[in-house]
């Protein structure tokens, strides 16, 4: 049987509906990255947290399909976030670990195999120009402590997508994400400055930065399934 990797996360990595582009989430990519011998199942949902994604009943639905062999790769942090919305917040210190855990379980008691991935990095530069490391708050740390916790294989997109900002510096990072002046897109009559949420360039980055991360984590069972 074909292995499955299952994307459980928020609006960075979710399928965008045609009024949405040219917004892309990178999980649309990923199958760039692997072979013919595995499938891409991209469950991530726009404005989902942790606690909404259980809530709502997404991960359930992911283990009516999901089977030994599975892959499910875990990502939030942004919606996490939310301290305004009851119904989304969690706290990175207590909530949201114990959240990652169920992910973590729910994978590993159907014989499958989860990765957590640190939350991809806002586009925000501090004052001496360097991606800030607060851009998604305690979020990636708390992820990193949970992987190391749990020996969950760790995917640092956080520290990768900082990293690729970096490189390209503040003006030119902006090409990644929604940056669209007025009259310039039919879906975006006003215009959009949005450093969240990418661009179709921005996703295909972002989803080679996962797939070099899968390539380079020592001992993932998914690199028979990679091109990168």
């Amino acid at each position: 049987m074909i292995p499955t990797i299952y994307i459980a996360g928020d609006s960075t990595a979710a399928r965008k509906a045609a009024f949405e582009t040219p917004m892309t989430g990178w999980g649309e990519f990923l199958h760039e990255h692997v072979g013919p011998d595995v499938r891409i199942e991209n469950r991530a949902v726009n404005g989902r947290s942790t606690r909404s994604f259980l809530a709502e009943g997404r991960l359930a639905e992911i283990e009516q399909d999901f089977q030994a062999g599975d892959f499910l790769l875990i990502q939030f942090g942004h919606n996490d976030q939310k301290i305004e919305d009851p119904a989304r917040y969690t706290d990175p210190h207590t909530d949201y670990r114990q959240n990652l855990k169920v992910f973590i379980d729910s994978a590993r008691s159907r014989g499958g195999f989860p990765l957590l991935l640190t939350s991809v990095s806002r586009r925000r530069f501090t004052a001496d120009g360097e991606p800030d490391p607060e851009a998604v708050g305690a979020y990636p740390q708390a992820t990193r402590e949970v992987a190391a916790e749990t020996g969950t294989p760790l995917l640092d997109i956080f520290a990768s997508s900082q990293e690729l900002y970096r490189s390209l510096g503040a003006e030119a990072s902006m090409q990644l994400f929604m940056h669209l002046p007025p009259g310039s897109h039919p879906n975006y009559p006003e215009g959009i400055a949005d450093d969240t949420h990418f661009s179709k360039i921005g996703a295909q980055r972002i989803a080679q930065l996962v797939a070099q991360a899968m390539e380079q984590s020592a001992g993932l069972l998914l690199h028979p399934y990679l091109r990168v």
